[in-house]
């Protein structure tokens, strides 16, 4: 439980006006006194995130949030911060009373159908009120999930409690949140992957980074073997094989090197492609890939990142990529760079978006990001398509991907219909 990374946790969010007993809830729901409660309004004040172990479901994250109701001097950035949450929520808990369903509730409500969140409405204080069956009626037209309690009731607790995680698990397989294969699709049961790795500055000391280490963990889960490989050794390695290897994948900053020294009938691509397709939507990061071809000079580009590291004096996200992305366009581009959840509303007046891998967010969070470019009308790839394309390799790394290769070709021929001298082999 305190293990599991919260971006592959599914991630709940607590909402409901002040005092409706979402803290209670929570308590009541985990078996334990994780929140603090009080008849007073506002106890919740912020967005406070839990991780607990909720059997059969597994490691979960809680998002307990302020009342949506909240009139004090705060009350919009705390509403504000709680519809942010949605955007990373697999399931939104719904809390209200019986016979009670405000604009409040309808708000979220909608705000949740609108990014295709399942919504449980919990009507909770049944003991202090009763709850007529032509409401509950009323409600199912909304949400097929509906779960009338009295969380202060320890009559029957612990039936309830499996009830409710009955009812979650549905919403959670209806929510499309359950696990992606990361690698285990592309090689067949015994297979054999090879990781090359790269150790430089950038490199934790005494450990893997995360999108190395679930790599590593999902190719075991689904039966194949993985070799770990540096750069430099990583020729010498291939010789030593009786057998080619089934996939190669490599970090981006060595992908060229990695790319010539493998041969050409075996696929390879790199870590943050994987998750491109692992975390978002790997087609629309293919697509947007196609606009590096259309930079001009004073064009903005935005560099996302999903994790707040410090910075080094050669960072991938705040200067190699934007250093590559000018030489490769031949031209003076204006670079901003935004990190951990922090994403800016003025996404149109961007000419492009080069996210990261987004391991340090959840799937949903990252798709939210990719719909608001889509709204935007702003093009949105991924680190590891942006340097592979600048570095000329991009057909080779998209190999175990035919599907993101034609639609890259596609948007490009649709944006370029004469391509320039620097367009990506056509040829693996």
């Amino acid at each position: 439980m305190e293990t599991a990374p919260k971006a592959i946790r599914p991630h709940l969010v607590l909402a409901g006006r002040t005092n409706v007993g979402k803290s209670t809830f929570l308590n009541w729901v985990v078996g334990q006194d994780v929140a603090i409660t009080s008849p007073l309004p506002g106890t919740t004040t912020d967005v406070v995130e839990k991780s607990m172990e909720l059997a059969p479901i597994g490691p979960v994250v809680f998002l307990d949030t302020g009342g949506l109701d909240d009139e004090s001097a705060l009350g919009a950035a705390r509403m504000a911060r709680t519809r942010q949450a949605l955007d990373r929520a697999d399931v939104c808990l719904l809390l209200t009373e019986p016979g009670v369903w405000t604009p409040v509730e309808e708000a979220v409500w909608q705000d949740a159908r609108r990014r295709q969140v399942p919504v449980i409405v919990i009507v909770n204080k049944i003991d202090l009120r009763p709850c007529a069956e032509t409401w509950l009626t009323e409600l199912s037209q909304k949400t097929p999930y509906l779960f009338p309690l009295s969380s202060r009731d320890q009559s029957q607790r612990e039936a309830r409690r499996t009830e409710f995680r009955q009812l979650l698990a549905q919403a959670l397989q209806a929510s499309g949140s359950g696990h992606l294969p990361l690698i285990g699709d592309l090689v067949p049961s015994g297979g054999l992957i090879v990781l090359v790795v790269p150790i430089d500055l950038q490199a934790p000391q005494g450990r893997l980074i995360l999108p190395q280490v679930q790599t590593i963990r999902d190719a075991i889960d689904n039966d194949a073997a993985v070799v770990i490989v540096k750069e430099r050794e990583y020729a010498t390695l291939l010789r030593r094989l009786r057998e080619p290897p089934n996939l190669v994948v490599c970090d981006s900053q060595v992908v060229l090197k990695v790319v010539a020294d493998t041969p050409t009938n075996v696929p390879c691509t790199t870590f943050s492609i994987l998750f491109a397709r692992w975390k978002g939507d790997l087609v629309a990061a293919a697509e947007g890939a196609a606009a590096l071809d259309s930079l001009q000079p004073g064009d903005r580009v935005l560099i996302g990142e999903a994790c707040s590291h410090h910075a080094l004096a050669d960072d991938i996200g705040r200067v190699k990529i934007p250093r590559w992305l000018r030489q490769y366009a031949g031209a003076d581009l204006a670079v901003d760079v935004v990190a951990g959840r922090d994403y800016p509303a003025n996404l149109a007046s961007y000419k492009l978006v080069v996210h990261c891998g987004a391991c340090m967010l959840t799937r949903r969070e990252m798709l939210v990001r990719i719909a608001q470019c889509r709204e935007a009308g702003v093009p949105i790839t991924n680190y590891g398509l942006a340097i592979s394309l600048v570095q000329g390799v991009l057909r080779r790394v998209l190999s175990p991907f035919p599907s993101a290769w034609e639609a890259f070709d596609r948007a490009h021929a649709e944006m370029h219909p004469a391509p320039r001298a620097t367009y990506p082999e056509k040829t693996p």
